[in-house]
């Protein structure tokens, strides 16, 4: 458990103190976030604000994992080193989109194919490699089974599980990436959610099939085959993202960009792959399913009709435009994300309560 603390105050530890670093190097490069002419009017005073923060909350994750395990003696897991490497990989994505709106001046970034060539990349080394490495229980870090609270149903095969994983990281990173619009919005509803997994991985881990001999009913427990590690993961980004919000906040000092948001929706989606909680996790990040169905609403509904649902998607910038400051705006979403995690946990609880 001291490994579950260690990550969480490391990674809080160093985005407090460097990200101001990172701001100012930023800055001295020009590294400043392109405004959308067509957003509200509030957002144009943001134009030259340093992006491409995520780099900070990276790299503090995975010093904060590598930190705690040299400080407690416990080696690395593969699941942990998959999920580090899913977030690093689909961040490196986001840099360079980030790189190119920048320095190359073109506001739309990697073209589309090229930015999902590297995300489906990305996706697929991940989803391939969570089947390899089962330990003595015979337990690989990922299932071909659906899960939510844990498996059910039958084997999707290697090839379907592929599909279904690649289809959940571009979901929930492209998710992540339309939240990340207002200050603080999307490090503060991550924060929750990797919170919540970090009690996850270690009620896993307390009620694990490995330590059936000492459970009370080892008909409840869960077949995961590193629990524990996933929740230092989980504590190294509660921390990490906290002390990147002290700065993000409003008003944001720097924003995490696509580099930040791909990989918070990349390790997001692997933390809820390798505990078997694959649909539970559209519950606990309700908020970024929510915001990404308000663009598919928009879409479509403008497409088929010729009208407009939202006065602006994604739905943040709907309340902007009904009156609501950002702030408001900010706080009463976090407020919708706190919910859906309490939920989320509620019904894992539930879940385990059933079998008891």
């Amino acid at each position: 458990m001291k490994q579950i603390l260690f990550s969480g105050v490391i990674g809080l530890f160093l985005t407090l103190v460097g990200t101001p670093l990172l701001i100012k190097l930023l800055a001295r490069k020009g590294y400043g976030q392109y405004i959308r002419d067509d957003g509200p009017r509030e957002h144009a005073s943001k134009r030259g604000t340093p992006t491409m923060g995520g780099i900070a909350f990276i790299l503090a994750t995975i010093a904060a994992y590598f930190l705690s395990k040299l400080i407690t003696g416990y080696p690395p897991t593969y699941s942990g080193l998959l999920v580090l490497g899913l977030m690093a990989g689909m961040g490196l994505v986001g840099f360079l989109d980030d790189y190119i709106k920048i320095v190359k001046r073109r506001s739309l970034g990697l073209r589309a194919k090229a930015k999902m060539a590297g995300q489906l990349i990305v996706g697929i080394a991940f989803a391939v490699l969570s089947l390899q490495f089962s330990d003595a229980r015979g337990n690989t870090p990922a299932s071909t089974k659906l899960s939510f609270i844990t498996d059910f149903g039958w084997s999707l095969g290697p090839v379907l599980f592929v599909v279904w994983a690649l289809f959940m990281i571009l979901a929930m990173s492209n998710g992540v990436n339309l939240t990340d619009g207002l200050d603080g919005l999307a490090t503060g509803a991550s924060v929750l959610v990797f919170g919540a997994y970090t009690f996850i991985g270690v009620w896993q881990f307390q009620e694990s099939c490995a330590n059936a001999g000492t459970l009370t009913n080892p008909g409840a427990c869960y077949e995961v085959r590193d629990p524990l590690d996933l929740a230092v993961v989980a504590s190294a980004l509660m921390g990490a993202c906290l002390g990147f919000l002290w700065w993000n906040t409003s008003p944001a000092k720097i924003f995490m960009g696509d580099t930040g948001s791909l990989a918070l929706g990349g390790v997001l989606t692997g933390l809820a792959i390798l505990s078997r909680t694959e649909l539970l996790v559209a519950i606990m990040g309700g908020l970024f399913v929510l915001i990404t169905m308000s663009v598919v609403i928009q879409v479509g509904s403008f497409r088929l009709t010729g009208k407009r649902v939202f006065r602006m998607a994604p739905l943040q910038h709907h309340f902007e435009l009904k009156g609501w400051s950002e702030v408001l705006v900010v706080v009463r979403f976090w407020i919708i994300q706190g919910i859906c995690v309490i939920v989320g946990l509620g019904l894992f609880y539930a879940g385990w309560a059933a079998d008891k």
